[in-house]
């Protein structure tokens, strides 16, 4: 299977810069290339896999972390199209029933988003447990939870907002993420 970059329609953004924007859409278009390049090499190793054992192994761990770095991205972006909306609906009474009320919910997020480490802040649902989990993912890989849907995704890799913040006002971006948002979008993931 061949991968192809996204595009994505964003009108202006509240506190995000173009040039961020440019500079990031680079970026995951970088992972959906080297999600390409692992899988033809993953191709070429399987030819003869007992002699390249060691290679297939290492070549199998990067692709976790290309593949997932480019559909995080996919994730990220996509919450982005259209126009802001706050999130409601059925996801916003789901959050309501589980941690009391949307700003409870939401802070509880935005600490996730504020620990100290590269990687992203994630909600995820699990419909197996009907349960919502605010969770760090560290790099792409180390973290997510399996079997839940991602329900949204806030990139806290410094490449997301060194243009327009300092890693000192990391709470600024997370405002402006959210500025930005559109709910809809977002709800239409937890409604699948």
């Amino acid at each position: 299977m061949t991968y192809t970059p996204k595009t994505f329609s964003f009108g202006t953004l509240d506190g995000i810069s173009g040039k961020q924007l440019e500079i990031h859409l680079k970026l995951y278009e970088g992972y959906v290339k080297f999600t390409n390049t692992l899988e033809e090499k993953l191709a070429d190793l399987m030819k003869d896999s007992e002699k390249n054992a060691y290679a297939l192994a290492e070549v199998k761990r990067r692709l976790g972390f290309e593949f997932n770095g480019m559909r995080m991205h996919e994730h990220y972006f996509s919450q982005w199209e259209g126009s802001p909306a706050p999130l409601g609906g059925m996801l916003a009474g789901a959050l309501t029933a589980q941690y009391g009320s949307m700003d409870v919910w939401l802070a509880e997020f935005k600490a996730v988003g504020m620990m100290r480490g590269i990687g992203w802040a994630m909600l995820s649902y699990d419909p197996m447990g009907k349960h919502f989990f605010n969770h760090f993912v560290a790099d792409h890989e180390l973290g997510q939870l399996n079997s839940t849907v991602t329900v949204l995704a806030l990139d806290l890799w410094e490449h997301a907002y060194m243009v327009d913040y300092t890693p000192a006002e990391k709470a600024k971006y997370i405002e402006a993420f959210f500025k930005n948002l559109n709910g809809e979008v977002v709800e239409k993931r937890f409604a699948m």
